[in-house]
């Protein structure tokens, strides 16, 4: 273990987007991106939307990673 928090991953874990402090803020534009490239792979692009929040593009994106098995 290492005294830097931010090289040391050992005790990182992931938090819920529901539980983010800025989830209801817009979505990032790499969020933006990485979203409308997965639906189009998915070959969804109808789930893609420009208005949701950094925590429901995280969830979308979470959810085409495990349906394109990006993970």
């Amino acid at each position: 273990m290492t005294d830097n928090p931010k090289t040391d991953t050992s005790s990182n874990t992931q938090k819920d987007p529901d539980e983010w402090v800025s989830g209801n803020e817009p979505m990032t534009g790499a969020q933006r991106s990485y979203l409308k490239t997965l639906s189009e792979q998915a070959h969804q692009p109808e789930v893609y939307a420009d208005d949701l929040s950094k925590a429901e593009a995280s969830k979308r994106i979470d959810e085409f990673k495990k349906s394109l098995e990006l993970e």
